[in-house]
């Protein structure tokens, strides 16, 4: 499949190195918190406004067209950016990297994470402790019937998105005792330093 796929064909397609979030999550050793039983409150592909108060709204700073993004971005970046997916383990070489420096959002070049903050986990993510201030949002993702949770088993995840323009990056997750970041290198872009 080309890099410029429209739409209507990446939906059909999921032969990409990507796997579904959900599926990532519901077959995972990975433990994520659990706040009670909720609904998704996070589409898949976000909207340019999300409706982030009663009577208010958040508009990112970052936006573009379906086909702005097709054309940015690979089948598979797209696939995790915009649709929300989760990249198979190791297929990043971010995972592992170990030198200082900065990771952007790929969808925008906000700075997310600093190296500094980087957990070293032999799970094939990048994990950070914690983002660069006023970098990510949060949203709910809701169970899924099809990846074997339901409404009453109060399987929620915390899901991370760019601030700036609402890509899709990983989940807030508990790993290994700690709370970290799990994002997907595939939604980076890492600039190392140059000091």
């Amino acid at each position: 499949m080309s890099h410029n796929t429209p739409q209507s064909a990446r939906t059909a397609q999921p032969a990409n190195p990507a796997v579904s979030r959900r599926a990532f999550i519901g077959t995972t050793a990975l433990s994520a918190m659990a706040l009670g039983a909720a609904t998704k409150a996070y589409p898949a592909e976000p909207p340019a406004t999300l409706a982030m108060t009663e009577g208010g709204n958040f508009t990112y700073e970052v936006t573009r067209s379906e086909a702005e993004w097709s054309e940015m971005l690979s089948d598979a970046e797209y696939h995790i950016l915009r649709q929300g997916a989760t990249e198979l383990p190791k297929s990043s070489p971010l995972w592992d990297e170990a030198r200082a420096g900065m990771y952007h959002c790929k969808g925008c070049d906000l700075e997310a994470f600093d190296a500094a903050w980087k957990v070293p986990l032999n799970k094939g993510w990048v994990f950070f402790t914690h983002s660069e201030t006023n970098a990510v949002l949060t949203a709910i993702d809701g169970p899924v019937p099809q990846y074997g949770n339901s409404m009453t088993s109060g399987d929620v995840f915390f899901e991370v998105h760019c601030r700036r323009c609402g890509s899709h990056l990983g989940h807030l997750l508990t790993v290994e005792r700690q709370q970290v970041h799990c994002i997907n290198g595939a939604a980076l872009n890492f600039i190392p330093s140059t000091a």
